[in-house]
């Protein structure tokens, strides 16, 4: 006769050693797989090549002197003196500035907005750090 009160037990030992058995094999051979992709590059022009651009330096040192080369223009002229130098020079050209740190922020601003007004748009300001 058959007891309807008895509950059947899942004996889920087997399926653990199992699992068990499969992951540790799956382990050690997952670092042996190596996955090779073949992937087409495109061809880069060989005509270019890398040319150093020129660049304006721009030194200011504590009399508030600027010396562009060998060139030296006073501060209170160096709005018009700047874009009369500046006429044949490519406007993406960059320009560095070196100022020496005992000159206040607004004289070495009104350099940059002078080089800004001038057309000029890549200009770095150079620091000894």
């Amino acid at each position: 006769m058959f007891d309807w009160d008895e509950k059947p037990e899942l004996n889920i030992t087997p399926l653990v050693d199992v699992m068990l058995v499969l992951l540790a094999i799956l382990m050690v051979a997952t670092p042996a797989i190596v996955y090779q992709e073949d992937i087409n590059l495109p061809q880069g022009s060989k005509t270019k090549s890398y040319k150093k651009q020129k660049s304006i330096q721009i030194k200011i040192n504590k009399n508030r002197i600027i010396s562009i080369g060998n060139q030296r223009f006073t501060y209170k002229n160096f709005a018009d003196s700047f874009i009369m130098y500046s006429q044949p020079f490519p406007k993406d050209m960059p320009i560095y500035i070196s100022a020496d740190k005992s000159l206040s922020y607004g004289d070495v601003m009104y350099i940059l907005k002078t080089i800004k007004e001038a057309g000029f748009s890549k200009v770095s300001l150079i620091t000894n750090g």
